[in-house]
């Protein structure tokens, strides 16, 4: 007998400001359990000294999470020069201290053009990357460190909002990097090429892939909505399903063309794109998934939704 599943069967994203302190997945169980929801998954990990964008996907929306977690990211943080710490962000133990004093905004502008554009970057040890099974982090805490080679990433903008000199002087940024890229290893990067040290000190993402910060609802809002049983303010957050792909093109099928598409036969489609990855949905507006232009020209499927997804 099959095991009866618990929590409502809904679909769709949720963008959640991650609060300080809490996990990515500490986050979402929460949002889970406010929401009695059946099925869910985040779209990639923030620290837990980390705040804001994190999107969530709850049901039918968790078979597109994959391309919220290869989407650009944009944060706010503060880098703090001068210190260096065990895991990169001011969560850590101190290892290593230097007097910043010497640091000027005209110095730190020309080192900070080593880590615009493509660039390859040392993933750090207290990172969620796996070796043989177990995350890095584990590994660090344990004491052992493992060989990582660096990988590309690419930072599109690299801007300086605020400059505080001192013994231990603060650089407030703002980045717009690809997926991948390790704020804390620019900041620890940063450090060693000046010769002083580095470390995160606050980290705020701003934007992750179309979505921006202030579209957000906090942990607080959605815990006030669930105290009052405000069920249906609270589903209001929810994004549709197909938010997550919609920079894709978007391709209506009559119903009989959506049916066979459900039926994962390939279907042709009047003036579909050559080829790539489409949005599919009927006409009345339903979203059905996505499909793949073959050869020929038919759209075949490749990640349908269970209707009403």
């Amino acid at each position: 007998m099959a095991r009866r599943r618990r929590g409502r069967a809904i679909s769709g994203i949720l963008l959640l400001d991650k609060p300080m302190g809490m996990s990515s997945n500490q986050a979402l169980q929460r949002t889970k359990w406010l929401f009695s929801a059946e099925k869910a998954g985040h779209t990639g990990s923030l620290d837990p000294l980390a705040t804001g964008v994190l999107p969530l996907c709850f049901g039918e929306a968790t078979k597109f999470s994959q391309y919220l977690l290869d989407a650009d990211k944009g944060y706010d943080s503060t880098f703090c020069l001068g210190q260096s710490t065990e895991t990169g962000d001011s969560e850590g133990e101190t290892i290593e201290e230097s007097d910043a004093s010497a640091l000027d905004l005209a110095r730190l502008e020309r080192a900070l053009d080593n880590f615009r554009g493509p660039i390859h970057q040392l993933p750090p040890m207290y990172s969620a990357l796996k070796r043989d099974g177990q995350p890095l982090y584990k590994l660090a805490r344990a004491g052992i460190q493992v060989e990582r080679e660096p990988r590309p990433v690419t930072v599109m903008s690299l801007e300086v909002l605020a400059f505080r000199p001192g013994v231990r002087a603060e650089l407030d940024v703002r980045i717009l990097c690809s997926k991948g890229t390790y704020v804390r290893s620019l900041a620890m990067d940063l450090g060693a090429l000046l010769g002083v040290g580095g470390h995160v000190s606050a980290l705020r993402r701003t934007k992750a892939g179309p979505f921006e910060l202030a579209e957000c609802v906090t942990m607080g809002a959605l815990e006030a909505l669930h105290g009052n049983q405000d069920i249906a303010e609270m589903d209001a957050f929810l994004r549709p399903t197909d938010t997550a792909v919609a920079h894709m093109p978007l391709l209506k099928l009559p119903e009989s063309s959506g049916f066979y598409l459900r039926q994962g036969q390939p279907v042709l489609v009047p003036n579909a794109p050559c080829d790539g990855m489409v949005r599919v949905a009927l006409e009345t507006g339903e979203f059905l998934g996505l499909g793949e232009i073959l050869d020929d020209g038919r759209v075949a499927p490749r990640r349908l939704v269970v209707s009403g997804g």
